[in-house]
């Protein structure tokens, strides 16, 4: 059985090395700075998993005034299958009830079929909209 929790800033390190195990750092994004804007941020957390003392699934949830979101969703490749991803996203959609929050939305990269496949047996649906963006680092 895993314990859900809020995590602490001292969970930093193993939660960031889960979401890199998991594929989920892109080279815009600095890690670290999510993790620490997350949990500094009132209307935002990362919920984490834990099976004794090991982290193996993570998620990120927060409220942006209109809409939930739902960011690095993570579960150790070793532990996937176990239902780790829906204890997570369950406990992220309970967070944001709890403030709340009238609708959940989150972003999967179009070609990743089987992230798409878990969240529609979730009874999640794709939107008519699309994504636009743009860098507002120079470094980008």
């Amino acid at each position: 059985m895993i314990d859900i929790d809020v995590a602490q800033a001292g969970d930093g390190p193993a939660v960031i090395a889960l979401w890199d195990a998991c594929g989920l750092i892109r080279p815009w994004n600095d890690a670290r700075a999510d993790f620490a804007l997350a949990l500094d941020t009132p209307t935002s957390t990362i919920l984490i998993a834990r099976d004794k003392q090991a982290i193996v699934a993570s998620v990120m949830t927060g409220f942006d005034g209109h809409r939930g979101w739902v960011y690095y969703l993570a579960v150790a490749p070793d532990r996937r299958r176990g239902g780790h991803g829906r204890a997570m996203m369950a406990a992220a959609e309970q967070w944001l009830r709890g403030r709340g929050v009238p609708k959940l939305q989150l972003m999967v990269r179009d070609d990743n079929e089987a992230v798409l496949g878990f969240y529609a047996a979730l009874g999640l649906e794709r939107q008519n909209v699309v994504t636009l963006g743009r860098f507002l680092k120079d470094d980008q």
